[in-house]
Protein backbone atom coordinates (compact mmCIF):
# COMPACT_ATOMS: atom_id res chain seq x y z
CA UNK A 1 0.00 0.00 0.00
CA UNK A 2 1.39 3.36 -1.04
CA UNK A 3 1.61 6.31 1.33
CA UNK A 4 -1.20 8.13 -0.57
CA UNK A 5 -3.49 5.09 -0.26
CA UNK A 6 -2.74 4.75 3.45
CA UNK A 7 -3.48 8.45 3.98
CA UNK A 8 -6.80 8.10 2.09
CA UNK A 9 -7.75 5.11 4.28
CA UNK A 10 -6.95 7.03 7.48
CA UNK A 11 -8.90 10.14 6.43
CA UNK A 12 -11.83 8.33 4.77
CA UNK A 13 -12.02 4.79 6.26
CA UNK A 14 -15.51 4.23 4.83
CA UNK A 15 -14.37 4.70 1.21
CA UNK A 16 -12.79 1.53 -0.20
CA UNK A 17 -11.48 0.36 -3.62
CA UNK A 18 -13.74 -2.12 -5.39
CA UNK A 19 -11.18 -3.63 -7.80
CA UNK A 20 -7.45 -4.40 -7.95
CA UNK A 21 -6.79 -1.62 -10.45
CA UNK A 22 -8.32 0.77 -7.90
CA UNK A 23 -10.33 2.57 -10.57
CA UNK A 24 -13.59 2.18 -8.65
CA UNK A 25 -14.11 3.46 -5.10
CA UNK A 26 -17.35 3.14 -3.18
CA UNK A 27 -18.44 3.93 0.33
CA UNK A 28 -19.36 6.89 2.48
CA UNK A 29 -18.20 10.42 3.15
CA UNK A 30 -18.91 11.77 6.64
CA UNK A 31 -19.83 15.36 7.53
CA UNK A 32 -21.47 16.86 10.61
CA UNK A 33 -22.19 13.42 12.06
CA UNK A 34 -23.90 12.11 8.93
CA UNK A 35 -22.71 9.58 6.34
CA UNK A 36 -23.47 9.99 2.63
CA UNK A 37 -23.07 7.24 0.05
CA UNK A 38 -20.98 7.90 -3.08
CA UNK A 39 -19.17 6.05 -5.85
CA UNK A 40 -16.13 7.35 -7.78
CA UNK A 41 -15.11 5.94 -11.18
CA UNK A 42 -11.52 6.67 -12.22
CA UNK A 43 -9.94 6.19 -15.67
CA UNK A 44 -7.02 3.76 -16.10
CA UNK A 45 -4.49 6.55 -15.64
CA UNK A 46 -6.27 7.48 -12.34
CA UNK A 47 -6.49 11.15 -13.39
CA UNK A 48 -9.28 13.00 -11.55
CA UNK A 49 -10.06 15.31 -14.47
CA UNK A 50 -11.72 12.39 -16.32
CA UNK A 51 -13.32 10.79 -13.24
CA UNK A 52 -17.06 10.44 -12.55
CA UNK A 53 -18.75 11.06 -9.23
CA UNK A 54 -22.00 9.19 -8.51
CA UNK A 55 -23.94 10.43 -5.48
CA UNK A 56 -26.87 9.09 -3.50
CA UNK A 57 -30.04 11.15 -3.84
CA UNK A 58 -29.51 12.64 -0.36
CA UNK A 59 -25.98 13.78 -1.21
CA UNK A 60 -27.11 15.04 -4.61
CA UNK A 61 -29.88 17.12 -2.98
CA UNK A 62 -27.47 18.72 -0.49
CA UNK A 63 -24.88 19.50 -3.18
CA UNK A 64 -27.53 21.00 -5.46
CA UNK A 65 -26.18 24.42 -6.44
CA UNK A 66 -22.58 23.37 -5.79
CA UNK A 67 -22.21 21.18 -8.90
CA UNK A 68 -19.87 23.60 -10.68
CA UNK A 69 -17.67 23.87 -7.55
CA UNK A 70 -17.37 20.08 -7.25
CA UNK A 71 -16.53 19.79 -10.95
CA UNK A 72 -13.88 22.48 -10.62
CA UNK A 73 -12.29 20.72 -7.64
CA UNK A 74 -12.26 17.43 -9.55
CA UNK A 75 -10.55 19.07 -12.54
CA UNK A 76 -7.77 20.59 -10.43
CA UNK A 77 -7.16 17.98 -7.70
CA UNK A 78 -3.85 16.08 -8.19
CA UNK A 79 -5.14 12.86 -6.62
CA UNK A 80 -8.19 11.22 -5.02
CA UNK A 81 -7.09 12.11 -1.49
CA UNK A 82 -6.96 15.84 -2.33
CA UNK A 83 -10.33 15.69 -4.05
CA UNK A 84 -12.00 13.95 -1.09
CA UNK A 85 -10.69 16.62 1.29
CA UNK A 86 -12.04 19.35 -1.02
CA UNK A 87 -15.38 17.52 -1.41
CA UNK A 88 -15.76 17.26 2.36
CA UNK A 89 -15.16 21.02 2.73
CA UNK A 90 -17.82 21.78 0.11
CA UNK A 91 -20.22 19.34 1.82
CA UNK A 92 -19.66 20.99 5.22
CA UNK A 93 -20.50 24.42 3.74
CA UNK A 94 -23.59 23.07 1.95
CA UNK A 95 -24.87 21.40 5.13
CA UNK A 96 -24.29 24.58 7.17
CA UNK A 97 -26.25 26.67 4.65
CA UNK A 98 -29.08 24.13 4.53
CA UNK A 99 -29.30 24.18 8.32
CA UNK A 100 -29.53 27.99 8.38
CA UNK A 101 -32.34 27.91 5.81
CA UNK A 102 -34.29 25.25 7.67
CA UNK A 103 -36.83 26.58 10.14
CA UNK A 104 -38.86 24.34 12.39
CA UNK A 105 -42.60 24.46 11.61
CA UNK A 106 -44.84 26.12 14.17
CA UNK A 107 -46.57 23.94 16.79
CA UNK A 108 -50.13 22.61 16.14
CA UNK A 109 -51.71 25.29 18.37
CA UNK A 110 -50.38 27.93 15.93
CA UNK A 111 -52.70 26.60 13.23
CA UNK A 112 -55.67 25.89 15.50
CA UNK A 113 -55.58 29.40 17.01
CA UNK A 114 -55.35 30.97 13.54
CA UNK A 115 -58.36 29.02 12.30
CA UNK A 116 -60.25 30.12 15.39
CA UNK A 117 -59.28 33.76 14.77
CA UNK A 118 -60.42 33.61 11.14
CA UNK A 119 -63.70 32.05 12.23
CA UNK A 120 -64.28 34.85 14.74
CA UNK A 121 -63.37 37.50 12.17
CA UNK A 122 -65.58 35.87 9.52
CA UNK A 123 -64.53 33.56 6.70
CA UNK A 124 -66.06 36.04 4.24
CA UNK A 125 -63.19 38.42 5.10
CA UNK A 126 -60.57 35.85 4.03
CA UNK A 127 -59.30 36.24 0.46
CA UNK A 128 -56.21 34.00 0.49
CA UNK A 129 -54.11 31.83 2.77
CA UNK A 130 -51.03 29.86 1.74
CA UNK A 131 -50.45 26.21 2.66
CA UNK A 132 -48.08 27.16 5.52
CA UNK A 133 -50.50 29.72 7.01
CA UNK A 134 -47.65 32.24 6.87
CA UNK A 135 -49.36 34.62 4.41
CA UNK A 136 -52.97 35.65 4.85
CA UNK A 137 -54.92 38.20 2.78
CA UNK A 138 -58.00 39.87 4.26
CA UNK A 139 -60.47 42.25 2.66
CA UNK A 140 -62.56 45.14 3.92
CA UNK A 141 -64.85 47.79 2.45
CA UNK A 142 -64.65 51.49 3.21
CA UNK A 143 -67.72 53.67 3.72
CA UNK A 144 -67.92 54.37 -0.03
CA UNK A 145 -68.05 50.67 -0.92
CA UNK A 146 -64.48 50.36 -2.22
CA UNK A 147 -62.82 47.01 -1.50
CA UNK A 148 -59.30 47.00 -0.03
CA UNK A 149 -56.86 44.19 0.75
CA UNK A 150 -54.35 43.74 3.54
CA UNK A 151 -51.62 41.09 3.32
CA UNK A 152 -50.53 39.74 6.70
CA UNK A 153 -47.15 37.96 6.86
CA UNK A 154 -47.07 35.85 10.02
CA UNK A 155 -43.88 34.82 11.77
CA UNK A 156 -43.17 31.49 13.47
CA UNK A 157 -43.53 33.04 16.95
CA UNK A 158 -46.95 34.59 16.23
CA UNK A 159 -48.66 36.08 18.22
CA UNK A 160 -45.65 36.81 20.46
CA UNK A 161 -43.96 38.41 17.43
CA UNK A 162 -45.85 41.05 15.45
CA UNK A 163 -46.64 40.20 11.81
CA UNK A 164 -45.74 42.34 8.80
CA UNK A 165 -48.71 44.05 7.16
CA UNK A 166 -48.74 45.18 3.53
CA UNK A 167 -51.40 47.61 2.27
CA UNK A 168 -51.96 49.82 -0.78
CA UNK A 169 -52.09 53.13 1.12
CA UNK A 170 -50.72 56.60 0.26
CA UNK A 171 -49.43 56.86 3.84
CA UNK A 172 -47.53 54.48 6.09
CA UNK A 173 -49.57 51.91 8.00
CA UNK A 174 -48.24 50.38 11.20
CA UNK A 175 -50.14 48.03 13.47
CA UNK A 176 -50.24 48.49 17.23
CA UNK A 177 -49.35 45.04 18.54
CA UNK A 178 -49.14 43.10 21.81
CA UNK A 179 -48.76 39.34 22.39
CA UNK A 180 -52.53 39.31 23.07
CA UNK A 181 -53.35 40.82 19.65
CA UNK A 182 -54.87 38.82 16.81
CA UNK A 183 -56.13 39.00 13.22
CA UNK A 184 -59.26 40.65 14.60
CA UNK A 185 -57.25 43.58 16.00
CA UNK A 186 -55.33 43.90 12.72
CA UNK A 187 -58.59 44.03 10.75
CA UNK A 188 -60.13 46.63 13.06
CA UNK A 189 -57.05 48.87 12.74
CA UNK A 190 -57.20 48.36 8.99
CA UNK A 191 -60.85 49.53 8.96
CA UNK A 192 -59.96 52.61 11.04
CA UNK A 193 -57.19 53.50 8.56
CA UNK A 194 -59.61 53.07 5.65
CA UNK A 195 -62.02 55.50 7.27
CA UNK A 196 -59.27 58.10 7.73
CA UNK A 197 -58.41 57.89 4.01
CA UNK A 198 -61.99 57.87 2.69
CA UNK A 199 -61.99 61.60 1.77
CA UNK A 200 -58.71 61.19 -0.15
CA UNK A 201 -60.00 58.28 -2.22
CA UNK A 202 -63.30 60.12 -2.85
CA UNK A 203 -61.31 63.02 -4.31
CA UNK A 204 -59.11 60.79 -6.48
CA UNK A 205 -62.08 58.70 -7.70
CA UNK A 206 -63.93 61.83 -8.80
CA UNK A 207 -60.89 62.93 -10.81
CA UNK A 208 -60.54 59.46 -12.37
CA UNK A 209 -64.24 59.29 -13.27
CA UNK A 210 -64.79 62.82 -14.59
CA UNK A 211 -61.50 63.77 -16.29
CA UNK A 212 -59.01 62.22 -18.70
CA UNK A 213 -56.10 61.08 -16.56
CA UNK A 214 -52.99 60.68 -18.71
CA UNK A 215 -50.73 59.35 -15.96
CA UNK A 216 -50.77 56.96 -14.24
CA UNK A 217 -52.77 54.81 -16.66
CA UNK A 218 -53.92 52.43 -13.93
CA UNK A 219 -53.53 54.32 -10.65
CA UNK A 220 -53.21 52.32 -7.46
CA UNK A 221 -54.84 53.32 -4.19
CA UNK A 222 -51.45 54.57 -2.99
CA UNK A 223 -50.97 56.95 -5.95
CA UNK A 224 -51.22 60.60 -4.91
CA UNK A 225 -50.40 62.19 -8.29
CA UNK A 226 -52.57 62.63 -11.39
CA UNK A 227 -51.69 64.15 -14.74
CA UNK A 228 -54.96 65.49 -16.15
CA UNK A 229 -55.54 66.45 -19.77
CA UNK A 230 -56.54 70.08 -20.38
CA UNK A 231 -56.72 69.86 -24.18
CA UNK A 232 -54.45 71.44 -26.84
CA UNK A 233 -51.57 69.16 -25.79
CA UNK A 234 -51.61 70.74 -22.36
CA UNK A 235 -52.04 69.03 -19.01
CA UNK A 236 -51.78 69.68 -15.30
CA UNK A 237 -49.94 67.43 -12.87
CA UNK A 238 -51.31 67.56 -9.33
CA UNK A 239 -49.91 66.03 -6.14
CA UNK A 240 -52.64 65.58 -3.53
CA UNK A 241 -51.99 65.51 0.22
CA UNK A 242 -53.70 62.32 1.51
CA UNK A 243 -54.26 63.88 4.94
CA UNK A 244 -55.76 67.10 3.53
CA UNK A 245 -57.17 66.06 0.13
CA UNK A 246 -59.40 69.10 -0.45
CA UNK A 247 -56.62 71.63 0.14
CA UNK A 248 -54.79 73.21 -2.81
CA UNK A 249 -52.50 70.51 -4.25
CA UNK A 250 -49.05 70.99 -5.76
CA UNK A 251 -49.68 71.96 -9.39
CA UNK A 252 -47.41 71.80 -12.42
CA UNK A 253 -48.59 72.79 -15.90
CA UNK A 254 -47.19 70.92 -18.90
CA UNK A 255 -47.48 72.14 -22.48
CA UNK A 256 -46.63 75.04 -24.78
CA UNK A 257 -45.98 78.34 -23.02
CA UNK A 258 -48.75 80.18 -24.86
CA UNK A 259 -51.24 77.64 -23.49
CA UNK A 260 -50.02 77.02 -19.93
CA UNK A 261 -48.83 80.52 -18.96
CA UNK A 262 -52.38 81.95 -18.89
CA UNK A 263 -53.42 79.03 -16.68
CA UNK A 264 -50.61 79.80 -14.22
CA UNK A 265 -51.70 83.46 -14.14
CA UNK A 266 -55.32 82.47 -13.41
CA UNK A 267 -54.21 80.13 -10.63
CA UNK A 268 -52.25 82.93 -8.94
CA UNK A 269 -55.08 85.43 -9.46
CA UNK A 270 -57.89 83.18 -8.19
CA UNK A 271 -56.14 81.25 -5.45
CA UNK A 272 -58.19 83.11 -2.84
CA UNK A 273 -61.32 81.44 -4.26
CA UNK A 274 -60.14 77.99 -3.14
CA UNK A 275 -62.74 76.58 -0.74
CA UNK A 276 -61.76 73.39 1.17
CA UNK A 277 -65.48 72.68 1.65
CA UNK A 278 -65.81 72.08 -2.10
CA UNK A 279 -64.35 69.12 -3.96
CA UNK A 280 -60.82 69.43 -5.29
CA UNK A 281 -62.02 69.05 -8.88
CA UNK A 282 -64.60 71.82 -8.51
CA UNK A 283 -61.98 74.11 -6.97
CA UNK A 284 -59.61 73.47 -9.88
CA UNK A 285 -62.37 74.39 -12.34
CA UNK A 286 -63.13 77.59 -10.41
CA UNK A 287 -59.57 78.89 -9.99
CA UNK A 288 -58.42 77.91 -13.51
CA UNK A 289 -61.70 79.11 -15.09
CA UNK A 290 -61.91 75.99 -17.27
CA UNK A 291 -63.92 72.84 -17.84
CA UNK A 292 -61.87 69.67 -18.04
CA UNK A 293 -62.34 67.52 -21.18
CA UNK A 294 -65.20 65.19 -20.30
CA UNK A 295 -64.79 61.42 -20.61
CA UNK A 296 -68.39 61.10 -21.81
CA UNK A 297 -67.85 63.36 -24.84
CA UNK A 298 -64.21 63.10 -25.92
CA UNK A 299 -61.90 60.18 -26.61
CA UNK A 300 -58.36 60.06 -25.27
CA UNK A 301 -57.02 60.35 -28.81
CA UNK A 302 -58.70 63.77 -29.11
CA UNK A 303 -56.03 65.36 -26.94
CA UNK A 304 -53.18 62.84 -26.70
CA UNK A 305 -50.70 62.82 -29.58
CA UNK A 306 -47.70 60.60 -30.28
CA UNK A 307 -44.17 61.95 -29.94
CA UNK A 308 -43.07 63.69 -33.14
CA UNK A 309 -39.66 62.00 -33.01
CA UNK A 310 -40.18 58.37 -31.93
CA UNK A 311 -43.85 58.24 -33.08
CA UNK A 312 -44.88 56.47 -29.86
CA UNK A 313 -47.16 57.68 -27.09
CA UNK A 314 -45.43 55.91 -24.20
CA UNK A 315 -41.66 55.59 -23.86
CA UNK A 316 -40.35 53.85 -20.73
CA UNK A 317 -43.54 54.88 -18.96
CA UNK A 318 -43.28 58.54 -19.98
CA UNK A 319 -45.66 60.33 -22.33
CA UNK A 320 -44.93 63.38 -24.55
CA UNK A 321 -44.78 66.40 -22.25
CA UNK A 322 -42.64 68.87 -24.28
CA UNK A 323 -44.68 70.90 -26.76
CA UNK A 324 -43.59 73.31 -29.48
CA UNK A 325 -44.64 76.82 -28.42
CA UNK A 326 -45.58 77.78 -31.99
CA UNK A 327 -49.40 77.95 -31.98
CA UNK A 328 -49.42 76.85 -35.63
CA UNK A 329 -47.40 73.71 -34.73
CA UNK A 330 -47.97 72.50 -31.15
CA UNK A 331 -46.23 69.17 -31.83
CA UNK A 332 -45.51 67.22 -28.60
CA UNK A 333 -42.30 65.30 -27.87
CA UNK A 334 -40.90 63.07 -25.16
CA UNK A 335 -38.36 65.02 -23.14
CA UNK A 336 -35.56 62.51 -23.76
CA UNK A 337 -36.37 62.27 -27.51
CA UNK A 338 -36.22 66.04 -27.92
CA UNK A 339 -33.03 66.22 -25.85
CA UNK A 340 -31.26 63.66 -28.03
CA UNK A 341 -32.53 65.38 -31.21
CA UNK A 342 -31.38 68.86 -30.17
CA UNK A 343 -28.06 67.59 -28.86
CA UNK A 344 -27.31 66.16 -32.31
CA UNK A 345 -27.81 69.49 -34.10
CA UNK A 346 -24.84 71.79 -34.67
CA UNK A 347 -27.12 74.85 -34.38
CA UNK A 348 -28.27 73.97 -30.85
CA UNK A 349 -26.59 75.46 -27.79
CA UNK A 350 -26.77 74.50 -24.13
CA UNK A 351 -26.57 76.53 -20.95
CA UNK A 352 -26.49 74.36 -17.84
CA UNK A 353 -29.61 72.14 -18.12
CA UNK A 354 -31.35 74.30 -20.74
CA UNK A 355 -30.97 73.59 -24.46
CA UNK A 356 -31.86 76.16 -27.13
CA UNK A 357 -32.63 74.88 -30.62
CA UNK A 358 -35.28 74.54 -33.31
CA UNK A 359 -38.49 72.49 -33.49
CA UNK A 360 -37.95 69.38 -35.67
CA UNK A 361 -41.30 70.14 -37.37
CA UNK A 362 -41.70 73.89 -37.86
CA UNK A 363 -38.06 75.04 -37.26
CA UNK A 364 -39.24 77.77 -34.88
CA UNK A 365 -37.05 78.49 -31.81
CA UNK A 366 -37.58 75.98 -29.05
CA UNK A 367 -36.28 75.79 -25.47
CA UNK A 368 -35.94 72.55 -23.51
CA UNK A 369 -35.28 72.48 -19.79
CA UNK A 370 -34.02 69.05 -18.78
CA UNK A 371 -34.73 67.53 -15.38
CA UNK A 372 -31.60 66.53 -13.47
CA UNK A 373 -32.05 62.75 -13.88
CA UNK A 374 -32.12 62.86 -17.70
CA UNK A 375 -29.68 65.63 -18.53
Amino acid sequence: MTEAEASLLRQFPLLLPQNRAKTVYEGFISAQGRDFHLRILLPKDLQLRNARLLCSWQLKAILNGYHHVVQQRMQHSPDLMSFMVELKMVLEVALKNKKELYVLPPPPQFYSSLIEEIGTLGWDKLVYVDTCFSTIKLKAEDASGREHLITVKLKAKYPAESPDCIVDFPVSFSVSWTPQSSLISIHSQFLAALESLKAFWDVMDEIDEKTWVLEPEKPTRSATARRIALGNNASINIEVDPRHPTMLPECCFLGADHVVKPLGIRLSRNIHLWDPENSLLQNLKDVLEIDFPARAILEKSDFSMDCGICYAYQLDGAIPDQVCDNSQCGQPFHQICLYEWLRGLLTSRQSFNVIFGECPYCSKPLTLKMSGRKA
